[in-house]
């Protein structure tokens, strides 16, 4: 397997200064580049796979999210939300040295994809969204909330790696070595022996209060985000997702962007783009 390398790159928030890092696939100096943005308590390595396949066509750069993986946390955990994070990748585009882009975004790496694209002069060109939409299931945001929130200590990989293979069931069937890379993603192993899942626990502050009269009123504005995109779109839906129902999936068919729309059977929420058939969807959809 290609390797990747690592960057860093500094953000700004009104906390003061953060890294952020990201890795970096293909060649440097190819002017075609993708960013592939993960969910809320993912890392960058989801794309591995897609990665890989796609870096004979482009740069392939994949950030963790500042709060996650090998980024630095913020100073102010009420900044961990969408405004901020898109922030930062108008960052790591200047660093990238590149006036246009391609996106792949799962869940909440979609919607900072969309808030990137509804902006005039966005450089985003063609757009992938992995499972998300301006309508969010409050019952699944629930959910996802209550799995952020818990404090979970395991004494060794091994009760990490079924933890994660228990709570990320809907992300489909996958081979023992595909969970065991899943979970190896997003544990890490502290000073004392202890592994723990590899994020920020303050991320968890973006979802207290949410209710369900609050997610109501947050939805017009992701409405007026999507249909201000003028880029093409694929949105890639989980025939079983809770999150993006399919009523919501078809509204996005029909106004906006007039989203391109394919299901994967039998997987939740959400996609990993770790299977031949879903990367050989993103990859027709980029480079047709």
């Amino acid at each position: 397997m290609t390797q990747s390398r690592i960057n860093m790159v500094q953000c700004l928030s009104p906390a003061g200064l953060h890294r952020m890092a990201y890795q970096s696939w293909g060649d440097d100096h190819n002017p075609r580049v993708l960013i592939c943005v993960h969910g809320v308590t993912r890392v960058s390595d989801d794309f591995d796979r897609l990665a890989e396949s796609l870096s004979e066509h482009y740069r392939v750069i994949c950030p963790d999210v500042v709060g996650r993986g090998r980024s630095e946390w913020l100073r102010d955990p009420r900044l961990y939300a969408v405004p901020q994070y898109v922030s930062d990748m108008v960052t790591l585009i200047a660093r990238l040295d590149v006036t246009q882009v391609d996106w792949v975004g799962t869940s909440m790496g979609g919607l900072i994809g969309m808030g990137l694209a509804a902006l005039p002069d966005s450089p985003i060109q063609k757009m992938v969204l992995n499972d998300i939409g301006p309508n969010l299931n409050f019952p699944a945001l629930m959910r996802i909330g209550d799995y952020i929130a818990k404090e979970v200590v395991f004494g060794n990989f091994e009760e990490g790696r079924e933890y994660i293979r228990t709570v990320s069931a809907p992300f489909g069937p996958h081979s023992d070595a595909e969970w065991d890379k899943l979970a190896r993603d997003v544990l890490r192993e502290d000073s004392d022996g202890k592994w723990r899942r590899h994020y920020d626990p303050a991320i968890a502050k973006g979802f207290e209060g949410i209710t369900e009269e609050g997610t109501k009123r947050s939805e017009a504005g992701l409405w007026a985000a999507y249909d201000a995109i003028r880029a093409p779109v694929l949105l890639v839906r989980g025939s079983e997702s809770d999150l993006l129902t399919r009523e919501t999936a078809q509204a996005m068919t029909e106004r906006g962007p007039r989203a391109q729309l394919a299901e994967i059977p039998g997987v939740g929420h959400a996609p990993t783009f770790m299977h031949d058939d879903q990367i050989s969807l993103v990859k027709h959809f980029l480079l047709d």
